[in-house]
């Protein structure tokens, strides 16, 4: 075995240990959030003017893993974002180091903000606006399995998409992006985030405009922290030449 198939297999076990912490870290967390699960449960819809209703035995047992599951996919975002940091941080100077380990901090903090923002925000102006189209029509009656679906829809992917002016900010301080490279491919970012945004809203145009206005500005804060990371780090590399 020559010495760079060692490199690959070394690589390999590096990143299948990474993964296998992460991994830990999120099973325990999973398994910390079932045990309060019901009390979380209780607090979602403690304010709820409607009343919910399960068709099933197995319907509150799927609301209760998933509301457990996001809780331990929120935990564990600092550990996996440790981890993909030491990964890569054999390839990074000792200030690179130091910089992209302020990040992993952002990400947990910016994930809690956009699923705050999606459960305060977006999710109240949907559901009102939705449940004003049936009002005096139909009577109103939700599952309590769809209605966390829906709750779900409107959140989560908040979380992620805040995650995005962060790692648009790493990839710029490993060389990967550069804010020029974004503003050439604006267009395309503008119809992935449209498109996104229309595949987790319900189908009407208040939901859509509500999701994309958000997201195209976050692409915006995005390309902005691009550049001032760009600039700070031919900065730097001006000064080593020196």
């Amino acid at each position: 075995m020559d010495t760079q198939d060692m490199n690959l297999v070394s690589h390999l076990e590096e990143l299948r240990k990474r993964l296998i912490i992460t991994l830990g870290f999120f099973i325990l967390l999973f398994i910390l959030a079932f045990i309060y699960v019901e009390n979380i449960y209780q607090w979602l819809v403690q304010d709820l003017s409607i009343k919910l209703a399960v068709l099933g035995p197995s319907d509150i047992i799927w609301v209760y893993f998933i509301l457990a599951g996001v809780i331990a996919i929120a935990g564990s975002i600092p550990v996996a974002a440790h981890q993909v940091w030491l990964f890569v941080r054999p390839a990074l100077n000792d200030k690179e180091q130091k910089i992209t380990l302020a990040y992993i901090p952002a990400l947990f903090i910016l994930f809690i903000l956009g699923i705050g923002f999606g459960y305060f925000i977006i999710f109240p102006i949907v559901l009102n606006f939705l449940l004003s189209l049936t009002e005096d029509m139909v009577m109103t009656f939700f599952t309590t399995e769809k209605y966390f679906r829906f709750l779900i829809h409107m959140t989560l992917p908040f979380g992620f998409l805040f995650e995005l002016p962060v790692i648009i900010m790493f990839l710029t301080s490993l060389g990967v992006l550069n804010p020029y490279r974004l503003q050439k491919i604006r267009k395309y970012a503008y119809f992935i985030l449209i498109v996104t945004a229309v595949l987790i809203t319900p189908p009407d145009i208040l939901s859509d405009i509500l999701v994309i206005i958000p997201l195209l500005f976050l692409y915006e804060c995005s390309v902005l922290l691009s550049k001032v990371v760009f600039r700070r780090k031919l900065k730097r590399n001006e000064l080593s030449y020196e």
